[in-house]
């Protein structure tokens, strides 16, 4: 049987192997970066064009391929404005955050998240500050939020594309990214990302052109208006109260705005004519991708049944040879772990730099962090793993809390403390005590079927912030 199913799918093995010589590839060279610079950021000295193909590279996992592209079966219509959302604050994101971040990063030596806020909001060098223990803690545990998410959408495609069980399809998944990341630390993984980003767009293509070729064309999609069982689709409220849609989309979006792994990139670009370059490639990816994916929900209406899970829409669709052709199965089968490894290894790398760096080294020092970081790397990816084979949710539940939960504790503290220069490491701190309080209570009130999290959470954190950096001096460090 082994035997017949290589015969079938000898392109996705040459494809594979391929993807794992790339990998070596630039683990290698990634592992000839010097020190600690070198490891976490790339020597600050990279180029607009890999940065931003990075950028959409690592926010596009199988969180979108797999996770936003199926809840169009859920949500319609509606669940486009999730894309137009992402793609406004994308724009956003490297026009306000990714040139002042990259300056202040570069002047005040940050490496990390925590290493920015700590720079700019505390005149007590100490690293122990509990502004940056907190905010490290924040992001440690939503990192790993997050590659569970990830795990669980590459495990499903392995699944069943391999027939393997769930488990097994998350140890090779595992294998994979564990390896690479934690040898070539920031070179490697941006260099990566930056095939991977390629293989990500064609398979965006092949995806919407068969399945839309499957359901009847692209003017088919109306047909579901006319059809009593679907017509709800293409209302305002069509799966969830319109309202709570919105939020959901601003917690993915925000986290374009403060989520460590997408600042790491503007902390390593080489000057602004890169910031310049790297805004049009990474808004213009993240268009054409969400372009493609968003509406396969709604055209896997006229093709599917019986969907109990939307993660596993698009792998149905895939493994399905009457829609896909062998040749184009095995390209979006490689194209789609890439976008997981794109995601994977940054949420790795910041997770366990962050860790290393903001919640070892200052109890416990080391004579080689970048050894302990690479080991941690294996630790995150162990647990995170492990975790993914008894998830709390789906994919979107798990993405979007992360996203809220780095909404709510790093939108004041980055973007109003790169663009104010009032604050100190007590608005700061509080905001985000204040953030996440607010944001578990609503949760726990049941509340956000009425009105998502986020929106509450935020505004009480950006008031909060707001009024005491009033209040108290400033303190820490503005550019001029």
């Amino acid at each position: 049987m082994a035997t017949s199913w290589f015969a079938t799918h000898w392109l996705a093995v040459v494809l594979f192997s391929a993807y794992a010589m790339m990998l070596v590839y630039n683990a290698v060279r990634g592992a000839k970066e010097a020190g600690v610079e070198g490891y976490y950021v790339g020597g600050r000295n990279l180029g607009g064009w890999v940065i931003g193909i990075s950028f959409f590279a690592t926010f596009a996992s199988t969180n979108s391929y797999i996770g936003h592209a199926g809840k169009a079966w859920e949500l319609g219509l509606p669940w486009l404005v999730f894309g137009n959302v992402l793609v406004l604050f994308t724009w956003v994101s490297w026009r306000y955050v990714a040139p002042r971040m990259r300056l202040y990063s570069e002047q005040l030596q940050a490496l990390t998240l925590p290493d920015y806020l700590g720079a700019r909001f505390v005149s007590d060098p100490a690293p122990q500050h509990p502004l940056r223990l907190f905010s490290a803690l924040i992001i440690v545990f939503s990192s790993v939020l997050y590659l569970i998410a990830i795990f669980k959408g590459a495990g499903h495609l392995f699944q069943l594309f391999f027939d393997l069980s769930y488990a097994a399809a998350v140890g090779v998944t595992l294998v994979i990214v564990m390896l690479y990341t934690s040898v070539g630390g920031f070179v490697s993984v941006v260099r990566t990302d930056a095939v991977q980003g390629m293989l990500m767009l064609l398979g965006c293509a092949l995806l919407f052109y068969f399945v839309t070729q499957a359901a009847g064309g692209v003017g088919a999609l109306w047909q579901l208006a006319d059809q009593p069982e679907t017509a709800h689709l293409f209302t305002l409220d069509a799966g969830m109260p319109f309202v709570v849609l919105l939020g959901i989309a601003l917690s993915g979006a925000m986290k374009l705005l403060v989520d460590p792994r997408q600042l790491s990139r503007f902390f390593a670009l080489k000057d602004d004519t890169e910031v310049r370059r790297g805004l049009w490639v990474s808004l213009l990816g993240l268009l054409f991708i969400f372009a493609c994916l968003l509406p396969l929900g709604m055209y896997a209406r006229l093709i599917l049944t019986g969907v109990q899970d939307t993660d596993l829409v698009v792998p149905t669709l895939v493994a399905n040879a009457a829609i896909f052709p062998v040749w184009a199965a095995d390209f979006l089968m490689v194209a789609i772990v890439a976008a997981a490894m794109s995601s994977m290894d940054s949420v790795l790398l910041v997770a366990a730099s962050t860790l290393q760096k903001n919640l070892v080294m200052p109890f416990r020092k080391t004579q080689r962090p970048v050894g302990w970081t690479r080991w941690f790397v294996i630790v995150f990816a162990v647990v995170s793993a492990g975790l993914a084979l008894n998830p709390p949710g789906d994919i979107v539940q798990i993405t979007i809390f992360s996203g809220s939960l780095y909404a709510v504790c790093f939108f004041p503290a980055v973007v109003l403390g790169l663009h104010w220069r009032k604050g100190n490491a007590t608005a700061a701190l509080s905001s985000m005590v204040a953030g996440v309080v607010v944001l578990l209570l609503w949760l726990v009130a049941g509340l956000n079927a009425h009105l998502h999290e986020v929106f509450p959470a935020l505004a009480v954190s950006v008031a909060v912030y707001w009024f005491i950096s009033l209040k108290t001096p400033s303190a820490g460090k503005v550019l001029d």
